[in-house]
């Protein structure tokens, strides 16, 4: 696995996000292996096809709010508008051979269980 410089990783995954903030699908996936695997806000799979295919569905908007890099790890703290909720995230991007190979999310559910009245309001 090649270590590319932080500033490049870092320009990467900013890149596939601004390919999905514009729904320029076939841009992002410029940025993404084959065999990209990721677990999050629209579900897990392990292909970039199952990925971008969800992302056409759900037409996710990136926020980014701060970015993190080292070497071929990237993390980058976003509010996501996911089914007219904005949902606090954080991603944790892994890189190799110039390209995104996994994406993990974590992320705050309250605001969609609160739509679906599972979690009563504060």
């Amino acid at each position: 696995m090649n270590s590319i410089s932080a500033h490049a990783s870092r320009e990467l995954v900013l890149g596939l996000l601004r390919a999905l903030n514009d729904h320029d699908y076939r841009e992002a996936r410029n940025y993404v292996h084959a065999d990209f695997r990721f677990k999050g806000v629209p579900g897990s799979g392990e292909s970039a096809a199952i990925f971008f295919s969800d992302m056409e569905k759900l037409q996710l908007e990136y926020n980014v709010r701060k970015v993190f890099a080292e070497g071929n790890d990237v993390c980058v703290l976003y509010d996501l508008l996911f089914r007219d909720q904005l949902i606090f995230c954080c991603g944790w991007f892994q890189l190799a051979n110039g390209k995104i190979t996994k994406l993990r999310e974590v992320f705050d559910p309250r605001p969609l269980l609160q739509k679906s009245q599972y979690l009563t309001s504060d």
